[in-house]
């Protein structure tokens, strides 16, 4: 079913039922001569809705019944020692969706699937076709059946305030269980994994070896998470120490001192980095930034290589920058500029106001900033994939290569692996751990924001 033509159709239908019951609802009005309950808009709303909901089952059904459908017909035209096998099952069944959408399959076709794909091409556009025709049927008859209730005392309006609360509590529900669904999935995983490894192992090792293997004769291997935990807090410390001295000085400095016209035009510009993807930034560490510390490194005899903590984390740093700039900007601007001409009054040098009157009163709103922004550098993945140097070791020194969490997420689900063997799972505990591990960063800087923050009028 082509997705354009239903959007149009949908879009059609609730743009002629809401025009329509406005001008019932105008038309009962000048007829009886009565006071309606709600305003014409809630009449229109109304009978959109009934128009809009009896179409949406019709596409909810045939959404679940089509792929029910679509299997028994295929399934209808496999052969028997092809239908007996589940493999060559699935894999019919994928060539004949693909020579059916168009597509094509690689080598000879069989007439078999050939047959098969010409069936259900012609089911799909006709089921399509007759979805479309029975779901603006539908909203006709919902339109109708809503327009033919309009009166002077229908209470439209309450019926479409329930209907947008109905509408507010799904959409909350389905954000909320989305949620849940991925922490359960990542969690049920990561308990099959410490079926096969200690979670004591797992958390204080100090060795990271899976030895990974697509065969399956690498053997178990050693999960130490300390050494990817470690690179993790080293290159987010290096990136935090960029980030927060540049960020809050540009904070202060489009708030405090800049001009309207420079503030309006500097400010939509560092953000900008905020923007670029971050693959870009990974390729600009690799090639660019990389190499540069590297010679700089050897003019003043210092090793340090090319991937490594130290250019991850400078990279992020800058990356990370609008955040805690936006954000503290935000929160600067939002004092109150009465405590500005207070200590004016008092005084104070523009100075001397920003470090003991400004800043301290902003202080909750650029902590719960700084952590935020720890909480985005935490899960970066595209920069310490290509510029952290894949080294998954305990070194204090920032000029080696190291490995972060998300690295070695990226490493364990790529390639041809057994997602069932503790090589694979061992993805499923490492984002547990780096889920729990910004949420706790964001509990942190919640609880600051509340148990420090200002009230001002």
């Amino acid at each position: 079913m082509n997705t354009l033509i239903v959007v149009a159709v949908i879009l059609l239908g609730l743009s002629f039922a809401y025009r329509w019951g406005v001008a019932t609802s105008r038309k009962v009005a000048s007829t009886t001569g009565a006071k309606m309950h709600s305003r014409y808009g809630y009449h229109g709303i109304l009978v959109a809705l009934w128009c809009a909901i009896p179409a949406a089952i019709v596409f909810v059904l045939y959404l679940v019944f089509e792929p029910m459908i679509a299997e028994a017909i295929m399934q209808s035209y496999l052969p028997r020692a092809v239908a007996a096998d589940p493999a060559l099952t699935a894999d019919a069944m994928g060539r004949i969706r693909n020579i059916a959408s168009g597509f094509g399959a690689s080598g000879e076709i069989p007439a078999y699937q050939q047959a098969a794909a010409n069936a259900l091409s012609r089911v799909s556009n006709t089921a399509g076709l007759a979805t479309i025709a029975l779901a603006a049927a539908a909203g006709i008859i919902g339109a109708a059946m809503a327009r033919a209730r309009i009166t002077p005392d229908l209470r439209a309006r309450n019926f479409v305030e329930i209907a947008v609360r109905i509408m507010l509590i799904v959409c909350s529900a389905i954000a909320i269980l989305t949620t849940l669904g991925i922490v359960l999935s990542v969690l049920s995983e990561s308990i099959r994994f410490f079926t096969y490894v200690n979670v004591f192992d797992f958390l204080f090792g100090t060795t990271w070896n899976p030895r990974f293997s697509s065969t399956g004769s690498g053997g178990q291997g050693e999960f130490g998470l300390l050494p990817l935990l470690w690179g993790t807090i080293m290159i987010t410390i290096i990136a935090m120490l960029i980030a927060v001295p540049i960020g809050l000085m540009s904070a202060i400095y489009l708030s405090e001192y800049a001009g309207s016209k420079f503030r309006f035009i500097a400010k939509p510009l560092l953000e900008v980095l905020a923007g670029i993807p971050t693959i870009v930034y990974g390729i600009f560490a690799i090639f660019t930034v990389g190499p540069v510390f590297y010679e700089i490194g050897k003019l003043i005899g210092l090793d340090i290589r090319a991937a490594s903590a130290f250019t991850a984390g400078t990279v992020m740093g800058i990356m990370i920058i609008p955040f805690v700039s936006s954000l503290s900007d935000d929160i600067i601007s939002q004092v109150p500029q009465a405590m500005r001409d207070g200590s004016y009054g008092l005084g104070a040098t523009k100075s001397e106001t920003i470090r003991r009157v400004i800043l301290p009163a902003a202080l909750p709103g650029i902590v719960g900033a700084f952590l935020l922004a720890v909480s985005r550098a935490v899960g970066e993945t595209m920069i310490v994939v290509l510029a952290a140097g894949n080294s998954p070791v305990l070194t204090l020194n920032p000029f080696d290569a190291v490995s972060t969490v998300t690295v070695t997420i990226v490493n364990q689900l790529t390639g041809d692996s057994d997602f069932a063997s503790p090589q694979s799972l061992v993805a499923f505990a490492l984002g547990l751990t780096l889920f729990v591990l910004t949420l706790c960063l964001n509990v942190v800087a919640i609880y600051i924001v509340k148990r420090y923050r200002e009230q001002y009028e």
